[in-house]
């Protein structure tokens, strides 16, 4: 990735036990750094690695090192995984694409709702816009392809369907996932020493609120 990076490629990207490996690897790397080592960011079944050039001295030496440490990443470490409750209103003021899922899965809207309110997520990756999150753990029967035309604009707090995955617009911004429901949560704050509400590796669970709660939120 030019002359400041580097990417390692764990097995098929979203298969989990190439997104654990990955994450893995990156708690290595965050704990012992090798030198010139700036920045560390994992996805999917990738880390890559930010480095400055001008402190890697012996950049096939460093290779080799980064190599043998891929090859054994060890275990990610659940202690570290934290959970994070999201609330969200899946009325249809705040899901305009929740009947096209549920025709495409042959389910009731409220069938649809239930079954990715109840199912457990994980953070692949972030990315997109500042803070989206792509989420594993969508139910098989909720799979929908993206909207063969995306929208200009997706309110800030949507809850999105893209194929496999599940995910939250912490932004206004244009986007084609099917949207099923938003969130009162501000997913991103600029000016927070962690702007982003989610990263890699967190538990994700969905909570159902009315839409007076959401109205209430803020």
């Amino acid at each position: 990735m030019g002359d400041t990076g580097l990417k390692i490629e764990f097995g098929s990207g979203a298969e989990s036990a190439s997104i654990s490996e990955a994450l893995a690897m990156a708690e290595s790397l965050a704990g012992d750094p090798p030198p010139g080592l700036v920045e560390v960011v994992p996805a999917f079944g990738t880390v890559t690695l930010y480095y400055d050039p001008v402190k890697v001295s012996d950049f096939d030496a460093w290779l080799a090192r980064i190599e043998q440490r891929a090859r054994k990443p060890g275990k990610h470490s659940r202690k570290n995984v934290r959970e994070v409750v999201i609330p969200v209103c899946y009325a249809p003021e705040h899901a305009p694409d929740l009947d096209r899922v549920a025709a495409q899965a042959g389910l009731a809207p409220g069938k649809v709702a239930e079954l990715h309110g109840r199912a457990d997520y994980h953070v692949a990756a972030v990315g997109f816009t500042p803070g989206f999150p792509y989420l594993t753990g969508l139910p098989k029967k909720l799979h929908t392809p993206r909207r063969a035309t995306p929208r200009l604009a997706v309110p800030a707090g949507s809850v999105g369907i893209g194929g496999p995955f599940a995910g939250i617009y912490p932004l206004a911004s244009p986007g084609g996932w099917n949207l099923i429901g938003r969130t009162p949560l501000d997913l991103f704050r600029a000016n927070d020493a962690a702007p982003a509400l989610l990263r890699v590796g967190d538990r994700v669970k969905f909570r159902a609120i009315s839409p007076e709660e959401f109205a209430a939120w803020k």
